[in-house]
């Protein structure tokens, strides 16, 4: 749950696909094919520097219940550099793998058979649930794979509303019936899941205490967390040096969850704060 871009490689970074958000004027209600594509695509597991290219694609058919997307958008999230790299539990089939796993793109051609109140040419949609194989310039898949959202959002926003966005909502719901003024902690705040807790938290009434890592730029880190709504934004080495981290609490009631990413003596630290 590090932050993405603080592992993206230099090579990774010139393989992003560069493909522009622009309404297409090329698109039309049914066609046997997608248009040719160009793809990011690795045919053995290794260091994504090393087995990532850029490559043309054939254009795919497009079946009858079948629709053809335009990509706008995806992210280079670390799990998917986990999948390349082959140390992930879920990863495609080699070789000729197209990497990414979520993003969000523009209808541009439907199946025959697909009716036209469920999706039409110039939708915009994300990969639900997320699937292999966005970071491409066009996509084939089922109808049925593909979920309609706003137009009106920012790309980045709609391209990454599923893994990280969804894990928080998740991690917030399944372990603990949180009540607003109940208050959690969480180390690796400053990751997208982090972020999205702060967010969500703040939305449901709830307290967030975060840690965060020592290194350069963590009081601006802090500053960015606390506009976000956090609480109380911390340094490992700040509570380090504290015998009793509930003296840091305050006025806030003991937390009632812990999230932690990291492990080691940084999940003690969690732990020292629940109630």
């Amino acid at each position: 749950m590090g932050s993405p871009g603080r592992l993206l490689t230099a090579a990774v970074r010139r393989l992003r696909l560069r493909v522009g958000i622009k309404p297409s004027t090329a698109m039309a209600r049914y066609l046997s094919t997608c248009p040719p594509a160009r793809a990011v695509i690795y045919d053995q597991h290794g260091p994504p520097d090393q087995v990532l290219r850029v490559a043309d694609v054939a254009p795919p058919e497009i079946g009858d219940r079948d629709v053809c997307v335009r990509m706008l958008a995806a992210p280079i999230n670390p799990s998917d550099l986990n999948r390349i790299e082959g140390v992930y539990p879920v990863r495609p089939p080699l070789p000729a793998a197209v990497a990414g796993y979520e993003g969000v793109g523009q209808v541009h051609a439907l199946g025959p058979a697909v009716d036209s109140d469920y999706l039409s040419p110039g939708d915009w949609v994300i990969p639900s649930p997320p699937s292999f194989g966005t970071w491409q310039t066009y996509v084939v898949k089922p109808a049925a794979a593909w979920h309609r959202v706003r137009s009106d959002v920012p790309p980045q926003y709609a391209a990454t509303v599923t893994v990280n966005p969804l894990t928080a909502l998740r991690m917030l719901g399944d372990f603990v019936n949180l009540s607003p003024g109940d208050t959690l902690v969480q180390n690796g705040a400053t990751s997208i899941v982090g972020q999205c807790i702060i967010q969500l938290a703040k939305l449901h009434g709830l307290h967030t205490i975060n840690i965060i890592r020592d290194r350069p730029g963590w009081e601006e880190a802090k500053d960015k967390l606390k506009q976000l709504g956090a609480d109380e934004v911390f340094t490992q080495s700040q509570l380090d040096s504290i015998k009793n981290v509930k003296s840091l609490l305050g006025a806030l009631p003991e937390p009632a969850l812990g999230l932690n990413c990291v492990g080691g003596n940084a999940a003690s630290v969690i732990m020292k704060f629940l109630r």
